[in-house]
Formats: C-alpha cells, structure tokens, sequence
C-alpha cells in the first residue's frame, strides 16, 4: 500500500491547458504529488471544494511592502496578499529609507522576509544614482529576482532618476546575468513641465493627475529603454503600462531581435479617468487611470497576448497621504493584494474569457519572468503547493477587510460588486487563509531566490 499523502484537494482545478472539473491534486511535504480524477487518493487531511475553482498561488509580480514604513510592512502587506491568495510576491527594492542597492542591504532584507512575512518573497535590487553599476553581479549573486530602475525621480536617494549613461552601463552589466530589467516608464521633463504650468494655474483638481502624465510622458519613456536594451542585450520590461500602445512598441522592438517586455497593473484593465475624479486622491497612481476607450485597447493586447503578465503595484501608504483637495499633494500608489484574485476573477467572467488567463497571467507567466518557474506559479507535478480557491458568488468588495495595519485599510475597490472571493489560500501545502482569517503566523513566509537565469525572452 502506498504511503498516504499529506493533503488533498478536491474542486474544479484551473491548469494551463484547461480546467479539470471535479478533480484533486495531492501534496505530500510541501510539494504537489499529484493531480487527477474519481476515487481520492488516501491522505491524512482531505480539503473538499467541490464546486469552486482551485488555481495555482498568484505571483504578484510588482507591489511595494516597504514604500510606505519600510520593511516593517513586510508584515501587513504579506497578511493582505494571503487573504487575497497570493502566495508569492515579488517585492520593489525602493524601501524606506533606503532602496537595495547592494548585496549586504539585500542579505538583511531577506532577514527581514523570514521574520515578518506571511508569504513567500522574491526581491527585485536596484542600483545607487550613480556609482552603483558595480553592485549588479553582486545582487544577482544573492538571488535577485530581476532590477528596478527609473526614469524619473521621486527621491534622489530612494527612487532616484537613473541618466541615460549609467543607464547603458547598468543595462549592459545586468545582460550578463540574464535577469530582466524593469523600468518605471515616465519622462520626467515632460511631466515636470505640465505639472508646474498646472499648478501656475491653480488646477490641483484630480483629473489633473491625468493630464499632467499624459499617454506620451510614457511611450516617450518606452522608446528610450527599449534602444538601450537593443544596444546592450539586456531583457527590458515596462514596469507598468497603462497605454496598449506600450505593448506595441515592446513587440515591434522584439521584432528587431531585442528582448523586450512589458506588464499590465490590473487598475489599467478596469479604472478610468472617471474613477479618478470620483477617488480623488485614493485613486492617484503613477502612471494614472486613462479613458474608458484605453481600457478596451487594453483588452484588446491582452487578448492578442502583447502582456506578460499582469501585477498590482500594490503601495499601501497611509491613508492620511491619500486625503486632501491638491492631487499634487497626495501620494501615488494603490492598494491591491487583496483585491487581485477576486477583481481578476470578475473581470475575465464580465467578459466572458476562461479563467485559465488568469492561472496564465497571475501566476505562470509572473514566475517565468522572474526566474520562479516552476517551482512557483503552477498545479504540476513537483511544483510547490500554492494554491488559491475562490467561489461564485456576489460579493461586494469591502475596505474594512483588508489584513493590514489600520492606516493602509482603504481600497480603490471599495463597494466594487465581485462575483467571486477567496474562500482559501495554501501556501507550501499549509492553509494560510481560511476565508475569514489568517492563519500563517511572521516568518512563515520564505525568500525565494531566483531558480535560474534562463529569460522567459528566450
């Protein structure tokens, strides 16, 4: 007789190539041991959710724990992403009040992880505004994930602009360790101008947000990364695009041989310019919410499979930053850990599209950006048990829930009608998430080093 496993699922379960309905997967230790059909298998624990939808754990592959208090918001932020299965989350390296810029700040971050976090972690590094080239193998050694770098600046030391000459020498030293490279995507010149020509004005009104970030303070942005990423080699990615053209402008770089990229934060699939002004200042992000016809061409590149994946930038400032009537005032970022699984669910069913895009989109792809797969982001055989289950239903999504320090408990989401939740999230074959409560405790979370240097650029 075989030994038994140690937990089994059974429910409808969401697989790359489709969906096996009434299904099990098996996990023995922390891995998945099997997966298939009928009779289950015996097992010393037996999870039946028959009749919902069993992913794999969502990779957020953008969100920031440290932005807001520093790493102290591992805690928080790593409850919120349990609570909304997410099991793994790839964490920005611009953390207060210094951004991991060298391997002994990444080595103490990890420390931090093991202490405080709910999930497991993988780090993104970043680089010095100048005199930081040197730095780069040294935090690829320790198992960065992939780098930050920006094109404008939000603080010289934290977040700084990175120039176009140390800009080529960092995108040719990070082409040696094959990890990919992600920018944030603004001109700064442009948007420096449009702001103080707003502000002369006295428009500090929120749909000024918009207009002083308009769609070319990006694509001008794109175009600069990408012809460095063609001169150096180096796998470039667009942290964030909020205009389909962005998309476009990755693939007919890709074309001339470079290995180019870019995501998708899931506010630009479904938040416009509207929402901005209805929000004020809590639906301020960088870059903003576009029109109600962006959102479509948006679609429209994610159907096509322009994106790469699809992340949150998650930033959970204090709410206090988000109040006042000078949008310039107010800080930039977004709650959404918590919200991702359920918000993703909805809007693949309003529109009808398999949920298998979003195991593809939140999970898969995410790990194979950055060096996880397949180890993270995936129901296979030897791959670690993470695992989401969510439930139809109607649901409407409520602020007061989120499992994060009291402060960073609002949402752009707020009332939003979902048709699904997350009714549990397993992480390493542990439930973690009940539905109603977290059930990992700090440090149960793990740093997940990068597996390999293989580009999912090829």
């Amino acid at each position: 007789m075989p030994l038994p496993y140690d937990r089994v699922l059974r429910g409808n379960l969401v697989l790359p190539d489709g969906i096996l309905r009434d299904g099990y997967v098996a996990v023995r230790g922390e891995s998945i041991a099997a997966i298939g059909e009928g009779e289950l298998p015996p097992a010393t624990a037996v999870d039946d959710f028959s009749g919902r939808y069993i992913l794999p754990g969502l990779v957020d592959g953008h969100m920031h724990t440290g932005s807001a208090i520093g790493w102290p918001g591992i805690e928080g932020a790593s409850m919120s992403a349990a609570a909304g299965g997410v099991t793994t989350i790839c964490d920005m390296p611009y953390d207060v009040p210094r951004a991991v810029t060298s391997a002994s700040i990444f080595r103490e971050k990890v420390e931090a992880v093991h202490q405080l976090s709910h999930v497991d972690v993988a780090l993104y590094a970043t680089i010095r505004k100048s005199g930081g080239v040197d730095e780069i193998a040294g935090l690829a050694e320790a198992g960065a994930s992939a780098f930050k770098l920006s094109t404008y600046e939000y603080d010289a030391v934290r977040f700084p602009r990175i120039d176009h000459p140390t800009m080529v020498a960092a995108f040719a030293e990070i082409a040696k360790t094959g990890l990919m490279v992600a920018v944030h995507n603004e001109d700064q010149e442009l948007v420096e101008r449009l702001t103080a020509e707003a502000k002369a004005t006295g428009r500090v009104d929120p749909i000024m947000h918009a207009r002083t970030r308009p769609p070319l303070a990006e694509t001008m942005a794109d175009l600069e990364i990408f012809e460095i990423g063609l001169e150096t080699g180096a796998h470039v990615h667009i942290a964030h695009s909020s205009v389909a053209r962005g998309f476009d402008i990755a693939e007919s770089f890709r074309a001339m041989g470079a290995k180019a990229s870019g995501e998708a934060c899931i506010q630009y699939l479904c938040m416009t310019e509207e929402d901005l002004v209805r929000l004020k200042g809590f639906g301020k992000c960088n870059p903003p919410f576009r029109t109600a016809e962006e959102v479509e061409r948006m679609w429209a590149a994610f159907a096509a499979g322009k994106i790469a994946y699809v992340s949150t930038d998650h930033a959970p400032w204090q709410r206090e930053k988000k109040l006042g009537d000078d949008i310039f005032a107010c800080g930039a970022g977004l709650t959404g850990l918590q919200s991702f699984a359920p918000l993703m669910f909805s809007l693949l069913r309003e529109r009808g599209l398999p949920l298998t895009l979003m195991a593809k989109y939140c999970a898969e792809n995410t790990a194979r950006y950055h060096g996880l797969f397949p180890k993270k982001g995936a129901i296979r055989l030897g791959s670690d048990a993470d695992f989401l289950v969510m439930e139809e239903g109607e649901y409407l999504f409520d602020e007061s829930t989120l499992q994060d320090r009291p402060d960073a408990r609002w949402s752009p989401y707020h009332g939003r009608r979902m048709t699904g939740r997350v009714a549990a999230t397993f992480l390493r074959g542990a439930c973690v998430w009940d539905g109603g409560a977290v059930l990992a405790r700090p440090g149960q979370g793990r740093f997940v080093p990068r597996q390999h240097r293989d580009s999912a650029l090829g």
